[in-house]
């Protein structure tokens, strides 16, 4: 069982960072390797990744739920894939947003994951790394997202309007 947790402060309102959360081609754009990410139903996704694990490239099909959702504050979400002869993934991660300011967000998150198959036995420190590093590299990808809105929104604001507003 690979178990990690963190907390990362995002520049955006906590309205933004939820409605982005529960997007699906916003998710996509920020997890690395999602090469599809469709809604089934308004908690249900169907995803294809392709993933670099340790040494593996390793090309997943799975489905994601989201349930236990608490609007603006939380929700638990639960993805599980098989990645063919390399095994497969399955986990969960509760995520939490707290307001810190109107124009930033904590996002802290607690998950857990299991692998099988040729993944296992590539150590689970090395498969903990790499799950830390694609969390990261989301968070990164979720900041600029956000943070370029917020620029888009903050440039036509300032030529509807003719004064540059403050983001």
């Amino acid at each position: 069982m690979i178990e990690l947790s963190g907390s990362y402060i995002i520049p955006a309102s906590l309205e933004e960072v939820w409605s982005h959360l529960n997007n699906p081609q916003s998710l996509q754009s920020c997890l690395p390797g999602c090469e599809a990410l469709e809604a089934v139903s308004e908690t249900e996704m169907e995803a294809a990744l392709q993933l670099k694990i340790g040494p593996m490239k390793v090309k997943f099909k799975g489905s994601v739920t989201i349930s236990d959702i608490t609007p603006l504050q939380s929700y638990k979400i639960t993805g599980e894939g098989k990645g063919g002869a390399a095994g497969f993934a399955k986990g969960h991660a509760f995520i939490e947003l707290v307001r810190v300011e109107d124009t930033q967000t904590s996002l802290n998150y607690q998950s857990e994951a299991k692998v099988g198959g040729k993944l296992a036995q590539v150590g689970s420190r090395l498969v903990s790394s790499s799950a830390q590093k694609i969390i990261d590299e989301f968070c990164v990808n979720f900041v600029r997202l956000v943070s370029q809105e917020g620029e888009a929104l903050s440039q036509e604001g300032e030529n509807i309007e003719g004064e540059k507003r403050l983001s």
